[in-house]
Order: structure tokens, then C-alpha cells, then sequence
């Protein structure tokens, strides 16, 4: 038996030395290491040998099975430091798979693209809460309790006074009443309104924006939002400013731009006006200052409101506002 496993280290020893890939290792492996291996075999016999030959022989071919496990870590070490390793089942000769990457939602891009244009003029972000209060959603914004503007925002009421705010501009109250002028600010984040179709959702993101100052005019406010919009389309956007109304600006007025879907020709979507109307502004309402402690007749200001949603709509010629929100990746990839 000493003799067999003296042949037998002597045979394993050359097989392993011969072997050059490292797919070879396992059957290797198996052959000689394995439970049906001739090493196993040996070791059954192991019980027939003399009694006074057993520990000898036992202390011999545990030292085999160690001497063969070694060399052979030793040799799967090498051969994977060579990059012998294709039993690894990797070709590192092709090339690369690159993983899908996750992209921001078209509502975000245009948000973040909006804040990008007026930070650049100068004006700083604010955010509020979205459960908001009656006081700050429309009493300071000279919206009282009989007015019938509140008819037009169709609120989701949470108790008598809290509500789901029906636009941002609470913050032009809650941003005044703790700082001084000059102010310019803008604040953007989600809305809530009774409202759905394809032009309106329950949800949906707006951007209010207030500059507060002394000596501050109409035309100020048209300097800015001209910049906005050359800066948001095209330089060449036809623009035009509608007397309008809205209860926290006197006076007021709705910003249009030439139709982007026919270039002004007239269309259905622009109701054969050649305009679409984009945002709200106007000059802040002496009243809302005196709600803050501003001097109406030291300071004046602007304000002005837009909707995400309806930007990007026209930006990218998007006809339905319920696209945004279906998840549906043959929409979403486009962007």
C-alpha cells in the first residue's frame, strides 16, 4: 500500500505540472481528490492492513492528501495570476455591456431649467410646505374668505384653515413677513386643484417668482420675463402682455408667446389665435404689503406665476399633460 501511494503522488504530481489552462484544474481535481478517486480507494484499504502498520501508513497518506491539495492551490493561484482563468466563463476580450441609466423626468429637466434662468438673474430659491394654510394660500394674498377668486382654484380642503395649496405664491407672504427688501425670490414645488383633463391635473408643479424693491415698474417686470422666455425658447419668441386679473397684483397681466406648434399661423391648439397664453404677473398688490409690514409707499414690486407642466408641454409639443404621469417608458425615454 506505501508502494501505491508513493506511485500515486508521483503520478498526480506530473499531471499537475502538465496542466496549462485552468479548465483542466477540476478534473484534475476530481480525479485524484475526489471521492471516487484512487486516493480514496486507498484510503478504504486501509482497514485490511495490519494493525501494526495502520498508523503509519494513515499518518502517510494524510500527508499525500495534504502535499496534493496544496500543489494544486498553488497551481490554480498561477494560472489565475497568468489569466489562464477561462473557466471563469468571462471573455475579457469583449467588449463592455453598458448598464441602463436612469434619466430625470421631463417635468424635472424643465424645472430645473427654469431655476437655472432666474438664479442666473439674480433671484434665490425658496420652498414651502405643500399642506398649507388658509391665511398664507389666500388671506395674505388678498384672497378673503368671500372673494369669488377662490371659486377658481378648486381646493382640496383638509379641515376649515388647512388646506392643499392650490399655487406657490403663499411663499411671497411667508418669505416677506421674516425678511426686508430687496427681495428676489422664487419658489418653485407641486400644487393641488380639483382638475383633471388633458390640459389639467389634480397635481401638477408651478414656479411663483416675486422681486420686491424701491422704484421697481412694470417695465421691470417685462425686462424679466422677456430675458425668461428668449432664454426658454428662442430669442426670436413673438411676445405679448394681456391685461388680466389677479387678486394679490394690480395691475395684472397674462404673458403670451407666439404659437410654437404653428408659428403663429393659427392651429387647434392655439385656437387659430396664433398665441398661447403661458403665465401670470403683475405688480404686487399694495394690500398684500400692508399684510406683511412692507410700506406700500416706500417699496413696490413684481410678481408673476408659470406651470411646469404646461412649459415643457410647449416646448417639446406635447398635447396631452396626462402623458407626464402614465409611466410609460416609450414617452419617458424620449427625454
Amino acid at each position: 500500500m506505501e508502494e501505491a501511494l508513493q506511485k500515486l503522488k508521483a503520478e498526480a504530481t506530473a499531471d499537475l505540472a502538465a496542466i496549462t489552462r485552468a479548465s483542466d484544474l477540476e478534473p484534475f481535481r476530481i480525479k485524484y481528490l475526489g471521492r471516487k478517486s484512487p486516493f480514496a480507494q486507498l484510503m478504504r484499504q486501509l482497514g485490511d492492513a495490519p494493525s501494526e502498520d495502520r498508523p503509519r501508513l494513515g499518518q502517510l497518506a494524510n500527508e499525500l492528501k495534504k502535499d496534493l491539495q496544496l500543489l494544486f492551490d498553488e497551481k490554480k493561484a498561477s494560472l489565475v495570476q497568468e489569466g489562464a482563468g477561462e473557466s471563469s466563463g468571462i471573455d475579457l476580450t469583449l467588449p463592455g455591456r453598458m448598464q441602463p441609466q436612469g434619466k430625470l423626468h421631463p417635468v424635472t429637466q424643465i424645472m430645473e431649467e427654469i431655476c437655472a434662468i432666474f438664479e442666473g438673474l439674480g433671484f434665490t430659491v425658496a420652498e414651502g410646505p405643500d399642506i398649507e394654510t388658509d391665511f398664507y394660500n389666500f388671506e395674505a394674498l388678498n384672497i378673503p374668505a368671500h372673494h369669488p377668486a377662490r371659486d377658481m382654484h378648486d381646493t382640496f380642503y383638509v379641515d376649515d384653515s388647512i388646506l392643499l395649496r392650490t399655487h406657490t405664491s403663499p411663499m411671497q407672504a411667508r418669505v416677506m413677513e421674516t425678511k426686508q427688501p430687496p427681495l428676489r425670490v422664487i419658489s418653485p414645488g407641486k400644487v393641488y386643484r380639483c382638475d383633471s383633463d388633458i390640459t389639467h391635473t389634480p397635481m401638477f408643479h408651478q414656479v411663483e417668482g416675486f422681486l420686491v424693491d424701491t422704484n421697481v415698474s412694470f417695465a421691470d417686470l417685462k425686462g424679466v420675463l422677456s430675458v425668461f422666455i428668449a432664454k426658454m425658447f428662442a430669442e426670436t419668441t413673438p411676445i405679448r402682455f394681456r391685461p388680466s386679473f389677479f387678486p394679490f397684483t394690480e395691475p395684472s397681466a397674462e404673458v403670451d408667446i407666439g404659437c410654437v406648434m404653428c408659428k403663429g399661423k393659427g392651429c387647434r391648439v392655439c385656437k387659430q389665435s396664433g398665441w398661447l397664453e403661458i403665465l401670470g404677473a403683475g405688480m404686487i398688490d399694495p394690500e398684500v404689503f400692508k399684510k406683511v409690514d412692507y410700506d406700500p409707499e416706500l417699496y413696490s414690486g413684481f410678481a408673476f406665476g408659470l406651470g411646469v407642466e404646461r412649459i415643457a408641454m410647449l416646448k417639446y409639443g406635447i398635447n396631452d399633460i396626462r402623458l407626464y404621469y402614465e409611466n410609460d417608458l416609450r414617452f419617458l425615454r424620449q427625454f
